[in-house]
Parts: structure tokens; C-alpha cells; sequence
């Protein structure tokens, strides 16, 4: 199986900055996507808002909330996904998710999601 770990949030001020890590570990094949989700206070799994998007080609795709503000990126060699994101707001509070779309080993797919990690926005 795949699995991912999460890395790097925490608590910041308004304006700030914060960069996670999601690493993955397994008999992975190739990975297509990797995205980061976001799951606001008191909403539920069903409600998680997909904040960007970068697929094997390089191509990157935002939610129009964090476009600009956020920058995801990708290490193939690696198979880590980060998202860069700077001019926190305190509405970008959440516990982001990260998750991966590709075949493993043995030439089935996948769809992993890591543990999570709080991202606290507050003065």
C-alpha cells in the first residue's frame, strides 16, 4: 500500500508563511496527481475544498481562494508533493490533506490521502 506522510504546518499570524511536505512510501509505479485538500473548522470530510492540484506534466491548477497567494510544487525523484503558502488569511485555517492518484507496482491504481496537518491563521 501507499502511504503518506504529512509535514510542516502550525500556527502563524495573519501575512505569514508555511510550507508543507507530503511524502509518499510504498511500491508506487508512477503518481499522476498530487493535491492538497482543505477541511475547514466544522465541516465534514464530504466538504473538503480542493486548494491546488499539480499533475505529472508539471501542469498546476488553484482554487480561485488561494490563487496567487499559494504555490504548489512537486519532486518526482522524491515522490513529494509541497504546497508554498505565504499571505496566510485567517479563513485559510484548516486541516490540509494531502493525496496522491497513481498505479502501484503490480499496475493497479491508487488513491492515498496523508493523516492531515493543522494550519492555524490567528494574531
Amino acid at each position: 500500500q501507499v502511504q503518506l506522510v504529512e509535514s510542516g504546518g502550525g500556527l502563524v499570524q495573519p501575512g505569514g508563511s508555511l510550507r508543507l511536505s507530503c511524502a509518499a512510501a510504498g511500491s508506487i509505479f508512477s503518481i499522476n496527481d498530487m493535491a492538497w485538500y482543505r477541511q475547514a473548522p466544522g465541516k465534514e470530510r464530504e466538504e473538503r475544498e480542493l486548494v491546488a492540484v499539480i499533475s505529472s506534466d508539471g501542469s498546476t491548477k488553484y482554487s480561485g481562494s488561494v490563487k496567487g497567494r499559494f504555490t504548489i510544487s512537486r519532486d518526482n525523484a522524491l515522490s513529494t508533493v509541497f504546497l508554498q503558502m505565504n499571505s496566510l488569511k485567517p479563513e485559510d485555517t484548516a486541516v490540509y490533506y494531502c493525496n496522491f492518484r497513481g498505479t502501484v507496482a503490480a499496475g493497479k491504481d491508487f488513491s492515498s490521502w496523508g493523516q492531515g496537518t493543522q494550519v492555524t491563521v490567528s494574531s
